[in-house]
């Protein structure tokens, strides 16, 4: 009777767990994954935040190890559940996203080939043939038609789930190839060396690198630079001699200050050798005569705090951009034999209305890289003589000088793009001003004309008073009114401007209907230093009020409305994402967050996580209490509340180096725990890249097309 009794209850119990595991499941369909919460307190200043999800961080040992352990299969189920519920969730779109993938791809041309640069002989490009996910590395004889390939990226990326290459560099024989590889997506290369004449590789490889050689000039050593194995922070410069083992090679730098990190480079003149130290407030460097690898390295001028500088030789003298009594940066020069700051002289004096980008060097002229108005000018300024711009029509554009090797020349290549116009390389003749254009991207679609697409420059005010440019690209036809669905993308950190170029990819959108605007906010450097300084660190806040006075403003002014109105941000621009969707959810139908950094506080408390150190200067330290609960005031993580999110679309990668995957794991779970409304909230882990995603031609591309679709899907555009 007994065991019958308990059958019954068994029974009972195994029907209710059933119902139980069913309406469990039922639940994450609707829902999306529940992950389970593991209180981790973390107390600092006398305040103590509750962290649920703080499980979800592995070490890089737990992520390379062969088994896995208990938390990390706990990790990588939660990851897997979210893919999966992506997928479900956006299986009808399926076709959709092929469509678009197809366009985009369909677009570009497969068998496209770099306009070539000429160097010490040979004239050096790179192309892709038909089908090809990488490119071919590949150089020429001056004067001759016989084609050498020095790195077929298609044969070597065979077999990798992520292969990328580092730098390459041609020793000054123009007989040995020095090239970095990572297969991680890690941002870790290993340099091998290349002997071009017989195609063999050498027996040296350099390991743990940041992807590049540097040739003294005696053809058989070079230098490279080192990573440290846990914060992946450039620190340490070697110097190896061909035909010896890493383990031998010397040490020669080692960058102490776990907020500067370090670099080395050849100057143009190819006679000296430059390390660079560098950190958000200051700068140094040392050199070193080429010929001489075995010398001493001697600095140019000490580092000292709010001091930046960069150098570029010529003649006898070293040619030094710096922020010395300069807030937009001025050109100096100072003799090779007595380079400290007292000896600097004026070359391009400071200007209020004017940021100094960078300089080319040339026999007879200097051209000057600087932002107007938030607009980039090339200045050519001969040693003697009137100095001219090279003028611009659009009314939001790029231009950028590119591969000016040579010193004796009168012609300077520059690359001009726009919302409307592809990449274009021109070679500009300094002299008569005529240019020519050697190469536009083309754009395969026979419907596709530059015409048929509408550039706008137009200004929002901030709350603050301050005009905050947009950049609006749209195609003829389409009315601006509250039904037009727009995108408005920005990033606002770090001084990296968001430029106006042009994109193929995104006539997809544009041919649906959608607008795209650029939002030139505070904590970028289009308007100049001082637009950087006021979107950082105390002030970091004004970078996303801009951004939401610049979409409130084009709500007011008919562009668009709320209902319709979707933003887009990746890395830094993906915190900014964060941060709007908590200060202004209502303002968004859909929000994009690209590999984001929205744990602000956790990681920048954490020091052997990369890029926290030598970042304090631009988020702040949150061991001092001021930055603390300021960081705490805006990071989306410590932010998120129960009240109704828009639809969010979260992208990440597993291997990520810059912003680990836990960071937009936890934010979901967050979100998806404390959020009040029935909108979409999805992730898409690709589980074998890392911060840059995909690294094929190609494959890059279906990310987009997810992303393409989840907005237009949501404006219930299905084809």
């Amino acid at each position: 009777m007994k065991s019958i009794t308990y059958a019954l209850i068994a029974l009972l119990f195994f029907s209710i767990s059933c119902k139980t595991d069913q309406k469990n499941a039922e639940e994450t369909v609707a829902k999306g994954p529940i992950a389970k919460k593991i209180p981790e307190a973390l107390t600092i200043h006398n305040d103590t935040r509750i962290d649920n999800y703080f499980w979800m961080r592995l070490s890089d040992a737990q992520k390379n190890a062969d088994t896995a352990d208990a938390q990390t299969q706990d990790v990588l189920d939660y990851l897997n559940a979210e893919n999966d519920y992506l997928e479900k969730t956006m299986g009808h779109t399926e076709k959709l996203q092929k469509t678009i993938y197809d366009e985009i791809v369909g677009r570009i041309k497969k068998d496209d080939k770099s306009v070539p640069f000429n160097d010490n002989g040979y004239s050096y490009y790179s192309r892709f043939e038909e089908g090809g996910d990488y490119r071919l590395y590949c150089r020429k004889k001056i004067g001759s038609d016989k084609e050498e390939i020095m790195l077929n990226g298609p044969e070597m990326a065979e077999g990798y789930t992520y292969f990328g290459f580092g730098s390459r560099s041609v020793s000054p024989d123009n007989k040995l190839l020095s090239y970095g590889i990572d297969t991680i997506s890690r941002r870790r290369y290993t340099i091998y060396f290349k002997n071009l004449e017989s195609g063999e590789l050498l027996a040296d490889k350099l390991e743990n690198t940041t992807g590049g050689a540097t040739w003294a000039n005696d053809n058989k050593t070079v230098f490279y630079t080192t990573k440290d194995p846990v914060t992946l922070r450039s620190n340490k410069i070697y110097k190896h001699v061909l035909g010896t083992s890493q383990s031998e090679d010397v040490l020669v730098y080692e960058e102490k200050d776990e907020t500067f990190s370090c670099g080395i480079y050849k100057s143009k003149s190819k006679k000296y050798l430059f390390i660079w130290n560098n950190q958000t407030l200051s700068s140094e460097f040392h050199y070193l005569d080429a010929n001489n690898p075995n010398g001493s390295w001697k600095v140019i001028q000490p580092r000292e705090k709010n001091l930046e500088y960069d150098v570029s030789h010529y003649g006898d003298h070293f040619y030094i951009r710096t922020n010395l009594d300069a807030k937009n940066f001025r050109l100096v020069k100072t003799p090779v034999k007595a380079t400290t700051k007292e000896n600097w002289t004026d070359v391009i004096p400071h200007s209020e209305e004017r940021f100094l980008e960078g300089v080319d060097l040339f026999e007879n002229y200097l051209v000057v890289s600087e932002r107007i108005n938030g607009l980039m000018a090339l200045r050519v300024k001969p040693w003697k003589g009137e100095e001219h711009y090279i003028e611009f029509n659009d009314p939001a554009y790029v231009a950028y000088t590119t591969s000016n090797i040579d010193f004796d020349t009168n012609v300077l290549r520059y690359e001009y793009t726009s919302l409307t116009t592809p990449n274009s390389t021109f070679d500009y003749n300094m002299e008569t001003k005529e240019q020519v254009l050697l190469k536009q991207e083309e754009v395969l679609d026979p419907e596709f004309s530059t015409s048929n697409y509408i550039s706008e420059r137009i200004y929002a005010t901030a709350t603050d008073g301050t005009k905050i440019p947009i950049s609006l690209v749209y195609k003829k036809g389409i009315e601006k009114n509250a039904n037009t669905p727009l995108l408005l993308y920005s990033y606002g950190s770090y001084g990296s401007s968001s430029e106006p170029y042009f994109s193929s990819s995104m006539l997809s959108l544009l041919d649906r209907g959608f607008m795209y605007a650029i939002a030139h906010i505070r904590g970028g450097q289009e308007m100049g230093r001082y637009w950087y300084e006021d979107g950082k660190l105390l002030k970091k806040k004004n970078t996303f009020t801009d951004f939401i006075n610049a979409g409130e403003f084009l709500v007011q002014e008919g562009y668009t409305s709320s209902d319709h109105l979707y933003a887009y941000g990746g890395s830094a621009g993906g915190l900014l994402m964060g941060a709007i969707v908590n200060m202004k959810p209502d303002l968004w139908n859909g929000v994009v967050a690209a590999v984001p950094f929205v744990d602000v506080v956790t990681t920048m408390l954490d020091e052997s996580i990369p890029l926290t150190t030598f970042e304090f200067d631009e988020w702040g330290n949150p061991k001092i209490e001021e930055y603390y609960h300021y960081m705490k005031s805006y990071s989306p993580y410590d932010n998120v509340e129960a009240k109704d999110y828009p639809n969010i679309l979260i992208t990440t990668g597993y291997w990520d180096s810059q912003v680990q995957y836990w960071e937009p794991a936890k934010w979901i779970a967050k979100l998806r725990e404390l959020k009040t409304d029935n909108n979409l909230l999805l992730m898409d882990c690709n589980m074998d890249t890392g911060h840059g995603g995909a690294s094929g031609r190609f494959e890059r591309y279906k990310r987009t097309a997810l992303i393409y679709s989840f907005m237009l899907d949501l404006e219930n555009i299905q084809e």
